[in-house]
């Protein structure tokens, strides 16, 4: 049986997670104290509800205690957040992603029992900065303070070579999870598979780690 999210705060943040949550073919609901965003999410998503997340008694009546997870999207407002993570928390709910505004935000979040806290605009903001940095860098995704996965595309230096020459582990204190090749990924590549041109390689470690290897293969 397929899990179902509820994501409150229709946002432009929120409404594109309810919208790729539904597209994959998920069944969620939207909720928003706003007509407008209400009448707009139900072109996209399997159920609608206009409400106030900070409603105790309105979220316990849409029986989100049985929805496995709960997304908070909501936006500038701060209180209403919390307020909403701590009602879904009391209720049940099972698993609460909650939208962050800033580092204290979150702190005060994981404190009311937020599963896990999010940072959209401060996420973005890293990978178009890793963009900019490298040509070839395709995907940035913060694990942690220390450690990030990236998506390369091969340069001119590594084409036509074997990871083993290449001795990303070694020299980088890198490693590779896999190389892409269009729609194809190899999740186990070996030390003779030879990179070519417009590969990508997925590669894990120390932010210092990654920074020294994009720079060294940046073009």
């Amino acid at each position: 049986m397929k899990k179902q999210f509820a994501v409150i705060g229709l946002g432009r943040f929120g409404f594109s997670v309810a919208k790729t949550l539904s597209n994959l073919g998920y069944e969620v609901m939207a909720i928003d104290a706003s007509e407008d965003r209400i009448q707009e999410a139900s072109q996209v998503v399997t159920h609608v509800v206009q409400a106030d997340s900070t409603d105790e008694e309105a979220i316990r009546a849409l029986g989100l205690r049985n929805f496995d997870v709960v997304v908070v999207a909501i936006g500038q407002d701060i209180q209403a957040s919390i307020l909403s993570t701590i009602i879904l928390k009391e209720i049940g709910v099972p698993k609460v992603v909650v939208k962050a505004q800033t580092e204290l935000h979150g702190k005060v979040l994981r404190k009311v029992g937020a599963d896990k806290v999010i940072y959209p605009e401060r996420d973005m903001g890293q990978r178009v900065a890793h963009h900019l940095i490298s040509s070839n860098i395709i995907d940035h995704i913060e694990l942690s303070e220390d450690y990030s996965i990236v998506e390369i595309g091969a340069s001119r230096q590594m084409i036509g070579r074997s990871l083993r020459q290449l001795d990303i582990r070694a020299k980088y204190g890198c490693n590779v999870l896999g190389i892409k090749t269009g729609e194809q990924i190899n999740i186990a590549p070996n030390a003779e598979d030879l990179i070519r041109e417009q590969d990508v390689l997925v590669i894990v470690g120390k932010n210092s780690d990654l920074e020294h290897f994009e720079k060294t293969f940046a073009e």
